[in-house]
């Protein structure tokens, strides 16, 4: 009797904490700028990469991509994506298009989300498939700054908030986007313009990936 009642203790005790920790969970809006030169060259964007005739900005989100920032603090991550337009330094990616890069979401060291843009308009984070997809920033993955513990927990609860939210066939890896070269929802037209990702790690996506199987995503392209 004793071990039971210790048993069913226990089990209440970790329930309480995942409870706790759920409710502690939040997202901070911490806009990037989205003026009108944003929009016009994310309308550009979509026009030039994908074919879209009078597209608009928004989308229907369809996957997930995590990726990480290689920049060891939040306030320089943040300014990597705060301004409308391409930095001079990125000519890995300056040929495709004058729009800066951006993403959804940025998450700190510590664990704490920011929202840079709404979820459903357009941000330049992932080469082919931007027109459906949500993008996860982690602040690091360096060697003097991996991805943390904290990120960890903060990268799953926002795949499950945003899985919860929208009809979400995909999660991946920034590394696995080119598996989806052929696939109905890569509209990249040009096929030279790709660039060579490790973001955010394997290990980083199978942890995320074992949390998250209730939502039953779709296996990456082979």
């Amino acid at each position: 009797m004793l071990k039971h009642f210790k048993s069913h203790y226990l089990s209440l005790c970790v329930l309480m904490m995942l409870l706790t920790s759920c409710a502690s969970t939040k997202i901070i809006d911490r806009p990037i700028v989205f003026n009108e030169e944003r929009e016009q060259l994310t309308k550009e964007y979509l026009m030039e990469r994908y074919g879209f005739e009078n597209p608009a900005i928004t989308i229907v989100p369809k996957m997930i991509v995590l990726h990480w920032t290689a920049i060891p603090t939040l306030e320089g991550s943040f300014d990597v994506f705060n301004d409308p337009t391409l930095p001079n330094w990125r000519t890995d990616v300056e040929n495709a298009s004058g729009l800066n890069v951006s993403s959804h979401f940025l998450v700190a060291q510590d664990g704490t989300i920011y929202r840079l843009m709404p979820e459903t308009v357009m941000g330049r984070h992932v080469i082919g498939l931007n027109h459906c997809a949500i993008g996860i920033e982690n602040v690091g993955g360096t060697e003097e700054t991996p991805l943390t513990e904290a990120q960890l927990k903060a990268n799953i609860w926002l795949v499950n908030y945003i899985s919860e939210k929208y009809n979400i066939d995909y999660l991946i890896g920034h590394y696995e986007y080119p598996l989806f070269e052929g696939h109905e929802l890569w509209l990249e037209k040009d096929d030279e313009y790709r660039t060579e990702k490790t973001d955010p790690g394997e290990e980083f996506m199978a942890n995320v990936r074992k949390a998250t199987t209730k939502f039953k995503f779709k296996s990456v392209p082979q």
